[in-house]
This record gives structure tokens, C-alpha cells and sequence, in this order.
């Protein structure tokens, strides 16, 4: 399975799983039963939008591209940035 293809399915499930569209993948890599990606998710609206509620979820795929598992992993604020000390 291509990276596009993969990215591709692991949005796809998820929408179908949480009934939202995610917004971005901010991480993607091969594994070795499939791939695992990191897809960023808006789970609450705000205005102005820098305030909206994120989850990232970590999804796990398997050589064919179905989803076997997720879990959201963080929410935070779309306006936040990480830092590290």
C-alpha cells in the first residue's frame, strides 16, 4: 500500500468512526503489520476558529489498509503551540 493510499484510509475510517471530517495527518509511518498515522481532528467549533478544540488520534492500519485500532492521544486548542523544555 502506497503513503497516499494509507493516508487516505486512515481519514476515511475515522471520519466513518467519529462521524467528523479530520483536518490534517501530522504523522505518518510503516509498520511492520501496516502503517500508523497521527490524524488531527477538529471535535469542537469555536470562534474565532484559533480557539476550536483539536484530538489527535493515533490510527493503526493493516497491510490491506483496514483500520484495526485508534485512540485520540491529546487535545489541545488549535491556536496552541507545543513546547519543549
Amino acid at each position: 500500500m502506497s503513503t497516499g493510499a494509507a493516508m487516505r484510509a486512515a481519514t476515511a475510517q475515522l471520519r466513518e468512526l467519529l462521524g467528523r471530517s479530520p483536518d490534517s495527518v501530522s504523522a505518518l509511518k510503516p509498520t511492520d503489520e501496516g502503517w500508523e498515522a497521527t490524524v488531527e481532528v477538529v471535535e469542537v467549533e469555536r470562534v474565532p476558529d484559533t480557539t476550536s478544540v483539536m484530538a489527535s488520534y493515533r490510527v493503526s492500519l493493516d497491510e490491506s489498509g483496514d483500520l484495526v485500532a485508534y485512540e485520540r492521544t491529546r487535545r489541545y486548542t488549535r491556536g496552541q503551540i507545543d513546547r519543549r523544555t
